[in-house]
This record gives C-alpha cells, structure tokens and sequence, in this order.
C-alpha cells in the first residue's frame, strides 16, 4: 500500500526521539508543545524513534486522526 498526500501538504520532522509507544493524544500534545501548531491543519507531523529503525506520521484528515507507522527493516 502506498500513501499519497496533495502536493499542498506540509511536512514538520520532529527532531528529538520519539517513544513509539505514543499514541493519538500524546503525538497531538508534541505538535503543540514543540511545533507551536495544532495538529487540526491537516499538515503531515513525522516522528522517528532513538535507533531510527520506527517512523511515524501523524495528519489530521476531515474525519479523525491518523497514524501511519513504518518499521524500517535495512536500517535508517
């Protein structure tokens, strides 16, 4: 499966680690916390864990949030 987003979309990389254990509500609380924006933008939110093998993306659609997670299997 892949995901496309519009072209109009927007990209904000998370630069610490991230716990991958995060769910909805904690992954929406580091985008206020440290990106200063509201998840509701529709803008793509990326986490990646420690060791970087996990990354995570985290978009407001028109019905709810979703989390697409990937564990990356060669390395970074």
């Amino acid at each position: 499966m892949q995901i496309t987003f519009p072209a109009t979309t927007r990209y904000h990389l998370y630069a610490g680690a991230t716990d991958m254990r995060k769910g909805y509500n904690s992954l929406c609380g580091l985008v206020q916390m440290h990106f200063h924006s509201t998840v509701l933008s529709g803008d793509v939110f990326i986490f990646i864990n420690r060791p970087r093998n996990r990354i995570k993306l985290l978009q407001w659609q028109h019905d709810g949030y979703a989390i697409y997670q990937k564990r990356l299997e060669r390395g970074t």
